[in-house]
């Protein structure tokens, strides 16, 4: 069995858990992306675990807190490498230091502020490492296709990490929706409390906007599951705001991208409406997650917030419980028992198709159409700039452009 070697690049909430020297409040308190790679690490498939932030004074709080809550919750080893040494304050460039220890052919996961993927992601690619990255993968078509040229330069596979590809619901929607016909209407509300707002604040409304960290996922779905006979043309942004200001944050409260989209066959128009919020109240979710979905022969709604599974503590109250993305119990014998977990799952395919790779059983182009790879998900970056560029020039349309081949070439404010 191969093994590779990971590094993961970022040490906030999605890869540990861990925010302002305590546990997250959210329903990740324990992380994702570092309990998977630990218990990938004890099946055989991952050796050598490193971790790279800006500050390395966070450390000794990271370890203490994963050690709480995985090493002895569930008896899994929850060790790694650390970049930079731990009496250094701060040095944003540490992932680099990190990056000159591993070898082609090992693992990265960018799960940082949106504006630093581009960097992070081009420089692994330039070391011969295969890149996992938080939804959105950059911000900008021009950043998307410089990537995509590296990642066919280097032969490297780099995708998008969005979970939702490995919900067993969205599967089988997006399975059902290519019998529907002719794309006719979507409409997605995404959405997080507003106490996340305080765990953003280093970053809300100064490196990126709440569309392009929560809409990604529905723009991603609604690309997958209808992007081979329909394509997304132009796209007009409207937001509210006022509750963020206030707290001193220099973003929107929510943003709704309407996007026009165009019937491939038929020349058919299509409309979608998606929506990202993240001043919602507290309540039994963490995040609402929504859509609906009309083609001329069908139409589909899903609500993968609510899966008719609810549970009421003295603790924590009345919660809406998804054990089908992450589940954080431990089984009868006290181990994590979380494989079958949407959210473990997305990444781990990720390090299986990079041990593919270095065994030479498969190469990065065979994961296109399996993974949201770079080359896979140009439009999903095309719409989400679009929504940006349209949001500052107060509402004017911008077109997305195609080349001949129908491959995203850019973008085009309509006045």
């Amino acid at each position: 069995m191969t093994s590779v070697d990971a590094l993961m690049v970022g040490t906030g909430e999605y890869t540990t858990g861990y925010v302002h020297g305590a546990a997250a409040q959210s329903d990740k308190g324990a992380g994702v992306v570092g309990l998977t790679l630990f218990d990938l690490r004890r099946q055989g498939k991952l050796g050598r675990l490193l971790m790279a932030g800006t500050s390395g004074t966070k450390f000794p709080g990271v370890r203490e807190h994963l050690e709480r809550v995985i090493g002895r919750r569930y008896g899994l080893d929850a060790t790694f490498e650390s970049y930079p040494a731990d009496d250094v304050q701060r040095d944003p460039q540490a992932y680099a230091a990190a990056l000159d220890t591993l070898s082609a052919g090992d693992v990265v996961t960018v799960f940082t502020p949106d504006d630093t993927h581009f960097a992070i992601a081009l420089a692994a690619i330039e070391r011969g490492c295969h890149v996992l990255i938080a939804k959105p993968l950059v911000k900008t078509v021009a950043e998307h296709l410089e990537l995509l040229a590296a990642a066919e330069r280097h032969d490297v596979l780099v995708a998008m990490e969005v979970h939702k590809r490995w919900d067993p619901i969205y599967v089988d929607a997006r399975d059902r929706i290519r019998q529907f016909g002719d794309f006719s209407f979507f409409q997605s509300y995404m959405s997080q409390p507003k106490t996340q707002l305080e765990t953003f604040r280093a970053w809300a409304g100064k490196s990126s906007d709440i569309s392009y960290y929560l809409n990604a996922h529905h723009i991603d779905f609604h690309l997958w599951a209808a992007g081979a006979f329909a394509r997304p043309e132009r796209v007009r942004a409207s937001a509210a705001d006022g509750y963020a200001r206030a707290q001193g944050l220099p973003t929107e409260d929510t943003i709704t991208l309407t996007v026009d989209w165009r019937n491939l066959k038929s020349g058919n128009c299509g409309t979608a409406l998606y929506t990202a919020s993240w001043i919602a109240p507290t309540a039994d979710v963490h995040s609402q997650q929504r859509f609906f979905y009309m083609g001329h022969k069908g139409e589909a709604t899903v609500d993968q917030a609510h899966r008719g599974y609810t549970l009421a503590t003295d603790a924590a109250g009345y919660k809406s419980a998804n054990p089908l993305f992450m589940k954080y119990e431990p089984d009868a014998d006290g181990r994590f028992a979380g494989q079958s977990g949407y959210g473990y799952r997305s990444i781990e395919d990720f390090v299986e198709a990079a041990r593919a790779i270095r065994e030479g059983r498969s190469r990065p182009s065979d994961f296109d159409g399996k993974l949201a790879t770079v080359g896979d998900t140009v439009a999903a970056t095309a719409v989400l700039e679009a929504g940006r560029r349209s949001l500052d020039a107060d509402g004017a349309a911008v077109a997305i452009r195609y080349d001949e081949a129908g491959r995203v070439a850019g973008l085009e404010t309509v006045r």
